[in-house]
């Protein structure tokens, strides 16, 4: 791939990604994939204005080592100086950059039950940390090609090959052309415009209906808040958290789901694959489900906690987007969840109520905003998939038609 490109896809994270200004500390998070790239991105976070730029490595291969060789005592030990680096980061709330690149099954065959485990218990020390920071720094998820998950997605070509492949599948899906700050500020506006006649409905609940047998009704919160593209902190500064986007999307109220739901694609989760499932719910809560590949897997996710069962966001993607069109499964929730309608199991988020800047997270919680250790999307969309929004003086309005957008 051509060093302008990328270079143009280095300085698009760094400046509409993470809007980085004159002053700004940015962490970026990366695997070992592409370190070419990486020395790029720091450059264009330096050149965007960042004061101090941070990159921490990871490989995630050892995290498969690491769940063998421990003790479930030993994993789920946050450490004094884990928390002491959480809390400066909560104090100092520097841009923070995940670069992602893993394989989708690079974690097969590891012990997933003791894994959960490790996880449920660190992250009770780690999410209150976390909750003080929402809503407050700026983020970007984006991605690079690694050679395992571009040969799981292009597994008839030469490794080179493939690599090229989804370097050019990764840059066209995040409008990386000739301007792509430009491509991204139309792109916003067009996602702006979508959620200001959504938030103007007085949504109370969306119903999909879909011919593989998806028939769910989800509750709104009475106040609801529809988002899409970039967003802003409390501080009021703007920011795009997905490279690329294509989705409108709002928290459902916990605990107000009945129905069924069929995936459409398969669902890369701690680094396997769940594919062929369904979920029903009933008191809001997932009851019931199943799958073809990854079913014990999937039974873990849902089980993480008391929240993991139920819905923290609906959102809402045409089957006319970039990445649907491209005929691509990525393997990978960054995109996959932006070809195709979505839900995700888990954590709300608290901004999805309008004025949400006026409430405390536990007020927001009480009106309705899930509260989970996880959050993970889920894809729903279909060529047929309908979504009937229902106004809160019983109106029935027609949102999405035969896959895409009805207005």
């Amino acid at each position: 791939m051509k060093k302008t490109v990328l270079r143009k896809y280095a300085k698009l994270i760094a400046t509409k990604g993470v809007n980085l200004k004159k002053g700004d500390t940015a962490v970026i998070r990366a695997d070992l994939d592409q370190p070419e790239f990486i020395k790029m991105l720091v450059e264009e976070c330096y050149r965007a204005g960042a004061a101090k730029v941070e990159v921490e490595w990871g490989y995630a291969p050892l995290t498969k080592i690491h769940v063998r060789n421990r003790s479930v005592k030993t994993l789920s030990t946050v450490e004094d100086w884990e928390v002491a680096k959480l809390n400066h980061r909560a104090k100092t709330l520097p841009a923070m950059i995940y670069i992602l690149s893993e394989d989708p099954d690079g974690q097969k065959g590891m012990n997933q039950e003791k894994n959960a485990k490790a996880i449920s218990a660190r992250m009770k020390v780690i999410k209150p940390i976390r909750d003080g920071m929402e809503n407050k720094y700026k983020w970007c998820i984006a991605a690079v090609p690694g050679k395992a998950w571009a040969k799981k997605m292009f597994p008839g070509e030469p490794a080179g090959r493939a690599m090229e492949k989804l370097w050019e599948a990764i840059l066209y899906t995040s409008r990386v052309d000739d301007d792509p700050v430009a491509a991204w500020d139309a792109h916003n506006a067009d996602l702006k415009n979508r959620c200001d006649t959504l938030n103007s409905m007085n949504l109370v609940s969306l119903e999909y209906k879909s011919a593989n047998g998806t028939d769910l009704k989800v509750g709104l919160i009475e106040n609801a808040l529809f988002l899409g593209g970039g967003e802003y902190t409390l501080g009021g500064e703007y920011f795009n958290p997905n490279i690329p986007t294509e989705e409108v999307f709002v928290s459902p109220k916990a605990g107000d789901a009945e129905g069924i739901v069929y995936s459409s694609k398969p669902l890369s989760y701690q680094g396997e694959v769940i594919d062929n499932f369904y979920i029903r719910f009933e008191g809001g809560k997932a009851v019931e489900w199943g799958a073809e590949k990854g079913a014990a897997l999937l039974e873990k996710l849902i089980t993480m906690d008391e929240g993991a069962a139920k819905l923290g966001e609906c959102a809402l993607v045409p089957q006319k987007s970039p990445i649907c069109q491209s005929g691509l499964t990525f393997y990978n929730t960054l995109f996959d969840e932006n070809a195709a309608c979505h839900l995700a199991l888990g954590m709300g988020f608290s901004n999805c109520i309008k004025d949400y800047d006026k409430y405390t997270l536990e007020e927001c919680r009480e009106m309705g905003i899930n509260n989970s250790f996880v959050h993970e999307d889920f894809m729903i969309g279909t060529d047929d998939l309908s979504v009937v929004g229902v106004t809160k003086d019983g109106k029935r309005v027609q949102i999405f038609k035969d896959g895409n957008w009805a207005f």
